[in-house]
């Protein structure tokens, strides 16, 4: 089933190389939609999928990459839309 999630990320996330985690991660589970960074240094995604895919992400995502530090995860399960192309890295 297909289903789309929206998360906010707070903790050492920006200038880690964090969205291009996010980014790959996405990749890998065939996902569409976008990552950026929030003026208050937290950082947004938007993605869209196969619902188990999905689920990953979000494992991954909470978890964060070696260099960056997750402190919340806010999560937000989403419709699915089928409006993105891809999944991108955006300002």
């Amino acid at each position: 089933m297909k289903k789309g999630v929206r998360i906010i990320i707070k903790g050492m996330v920006q200038g880690v190389g964090f969205r291009y985690y996010v980014h790959h991660s996405a990749r890998r589970h065939y996902l569409k939609g976008w990552v950026k960074n929030l003026p208050d240094g937290r950082v947004e995604t938007v993605a869209e999928g196969d619902e188990e895919e999905l689920r990953e992400f979000v494992k991954e995502v909470k978890k964060g990459s070696r260099f960056s530090h997750v402190d919340e995860a806010q999560v937000e399960w989403l419709s699915y839309t089928n409006e993105f192309h891809n999944f991108q890295i955006t300002d």
